[in-house]
């Protein structure tokens, strides 16, 4: 067999490896992944905690990145200290290394076993658990597989001429094998999938133990490299958990490395099999590692901390907010006519800093952390600001002659910007806490209780913007438009909260964890589109168009 071939033969069995890893990954995440993420919340508050449920999150997900960018998340948020996001990482990463010593056994058994029952379980049913254990079963399968195709398209390499030439400079150059196996890591994006390799070849005699313990210290410099890639442009709060995880595993990985060369230890004791010896050395790596960072943790946060402020730059956006221009000219107050219009420019900036927070909130349903909670409040601190300038300039406009127009004009701007200020304290005082809830708990809505929050939204949005444009063109159409979507909104409402019911009825679990939040949300929405619609009463009283509470019919 010609060498290409045997190379082919090999990428592919590689190749398999990482997809049935990320399968796996992504099986548990679909079906645990609220529980594992409420789970995790709930107790990694306390150090020893934090390194238990960091290591059985890296067994379920097969992957130390994912915990690593999870808790940096959470450590984001505020959730749960640095300290122990650090600690959680440090249990991931053992996780992970078990998880690679249990594949390492004799699983051919299990091979058929997983791709039959997962097979079935995925076909034979409709309903997403039951799917999804299918998805990961077939996963596990198709893993312990390629381990096995691995270790066949390596066969012929045992008798090539070239390898013990390759083998024998790399093992007399352990930088240069210890940043390749960091290289291969990063691009194979999994640890576990790189000890994994590395194990199997050194099981056919390929890769001695000595190399395979440098290979297994660039493995933990690639590992420790791939989430603070990730996160390079997420909020700074969340990139310190990967770069602490980089200082702790990445420098550690690089202190092993020159103890190795000064020393040259031997490493009988850890196993009598080459591929035995590399899978342990790489548990006994993360084993020191937690023990050297369970009194190192608050100290490596705060130099992550420090690192990370060093590469963010400062928001421009603040000096900008302090030299915004003001529309309220006091030099127009003698002249009525141009004072309101001056506050109706004012007035259309609350309408557009109210239409971005509307845009927000449902975006932060869906993907909350502290910085953009904080961001949104700030935002509804600008309206409350503007519509106390914007009801003094007002006031003092009122003190001139006024004509009955613009007594009218100026009354229905005082109420327009008492509205908006409304909307902003129902975004910011409760769907804001809506937000914050569902964070804590970890909860997620169901696909249909999503969409129906998401066309309720939409609609809410759509209306706003008319009430916007009915409050500069004065429409009676528009005005008249508005109202009416107020009344189809109301029956929508109806509709969304009577399908919520029929779930809860039928017991959907997710259901019945967010059915406070879904029925708060659409409430808070209802009343913020009857705030925005009531801005036309004004020009359909006007013009005769309103009978009490309701539209004349035509």
């Amino acid at each position: 067999m010609s060498g290409s071939v045997v190379l082919l033969h090999l990428a592919g069995a590689v190749a398999l490896m990482l997809f049935a890893t990320r399968m796996v990954k992504t099986g548990v995440e679909r079906a645990y992944g609220d529980v594992l993420r409420h789970r995790l919340r709930a107790t990694m508050r306390k150090p020893l905690m934090a390194v238990l449920v960091g290591c059985g999150l890296a067994i379920a997900l097969q992957s130390s990145t994912a915990v690593t960018l999870l808790v940096g998340s959470f450590a984001g948020a505020g959730i749960v200290s640095g300290a122990a996001g650090q600690l959680a990482v440090r249990g991931a990463e053992i996780g992970s290394a078990l998880v690679a010593k249990l594949l390492t056994f004799d699983l051919s058994l299990v091979v058929p076993l997983c791709l039959v029952a997962g097979t079935i379980m995925f076909m034979a049913t409709e309903r997403r658990d039951w799917r999804q254990t299918g998805r990961i079963l077939v996963g596990i399968g198709l893993l312990i597989l390629s381990l096995e195709m691995i270790g066949q398209a390596s066969e012929p390499l045992r008798d090539s001429q070239l390898m013990p030439v390759i083998i024998d400079y790399f093992s007399g150059d352990a930088i240069s094998s210890y940043l390749l196996a960091a290289l291969i890591t990063w691009l194979f994006q999994s640890s576990i999938a790189a000890v994994l390799l590395m194990a199997t070849l050194a099981g056919r005699g390929l890769i001695t133990p000595e190399l395979g313990v440098v290979l297994i210290l660039g493995v933990n410099l690639g590992s420790s490299i791939i989430a603070p890639m990730l996160t390079r442009s997420a909020a700074a709060e969340v990139r310190i958990v990967p770069i602490g995880n980089l200082l702790m595993r990445g420098l550690g990985s690089l202190v092993m490395l020159i103890l190795f060369m000064i020393f040259r230890p031997h490493f009988s004791f850890l196993g009598t099999t080459a591929s035995g010896q590399i899978v342990n050395a790489h548990i006994l790596f993360n084993v020191i590692i937690l023990l050297a960072g369970l009194p190192l943790a608050g100290l490596v946060y705060r130099a992550s901390e420090k690192i990370v402020a060093l590469g963010t730059k400062p928001e421009p956006a603040a000096a900008l907010d302090v030299v915004e221009l003001s529309a309220l000219n006091e030099s127009a107050l003698d002249t009525p006519s141009q004072a309101l219009a001056n506050a109706t420019r004012e007035v259309v900036r609350v309408c557009e800093t109210v239409e971005i927070m509307l845009k927000r909130i449902i975006e932060l349903y869906e993907s909350a952390d502290a910085g953009k909670i904080k961001a949104l409040a700030a935002l509804d601190d600008r309206v409350d600001q503007k519509h106390a300038a914007i009801k003094l300039y007002l006031a003092k406009v009122t003190k001139n002659p006024l004509s009955e127009d613009e007594a009218l004009r100026c009354q229905e701007l005082i109420g327009a910007c008492v509205k908006l200020e409304q909307v902003g304290d129902i975004i910011v005082r409760n769907m804001l806490v809506h937000v914050r809830k569902k964070l804590e708990r970890g909860l997620e809505f169901t696909p249909e209780g999503w969409r129906e929050l998401c066309a309720f939204h939409a609609s809410v949005l759509a209306n706003a913007r008319l009430a916007f444009n009915v409050l500069v063109s004065r429409d009676p159409e528009t005005a008249r438009q508005l109202v009416l979507e107020k009344d189809l909104l109301r029956e929508r409402e109806k509709e969304t909260s009577a399908s919520h019911f029929v779930r809860l009825r039928d017991g959907t679990a997710k259901s019945v964890e967010t059915s406070s939040i879904h029925l708060d949300t659409i409430r808070d929405l209802k009343q913020i589109n009857s705030l925005l619609a009531s801005m036309a009463y004004p020009v359909l009283e006007e013009r005769g168009l309103l009978g009490g509470s309701r539209l004349k019919a035509s």
